[in-house]
């Protein structure tokens, strides 16, 4: 028995361009604090804020505030890391 190996690819949509079931695994990291904390003096400063911590327990306010810096997430760096979806089978046996 043969075991093959099938890549699904998708599109810019995010739809399958495969018929077959698979899933998309996305992880979302916050990195560095990207406010400027001078701009209402006319300068440009970061506080140096290297990755985002939550201050608070998920579903509250708290997990939108840094409890390093104090900003919202948003100011924060969103990395997005995505998955590519592999599938292992053996094809059916065909009797002929």
């Amino acid at each position: 028995m043969k075991k093959s190996q099938v890549v699904v690819k998708k599109d810019v949509s995010g739809k399958s361009t495969d018929t077959s079931s698979s899933s998309l695994a996305r992880n979302i990291r916050y990195g560095e604090c990207q406010k400027n904390h001078a701009a209402n003096i006319g300068g440009y400063a970061l506080d140096g804020c290297r990755e985002f911590m939550a201050s608070g327990e998920e579903g509250t306010t708290g997990a939108l505030t840094c409890a390093a810096c104090g900003c919202h997430r948003n100011f924060h760096r969103r990395e997005v890391e995505t998955a590519e979806v592999v599938c292992e089978y053996s094809p059916p046996n065909s009797n002929s």
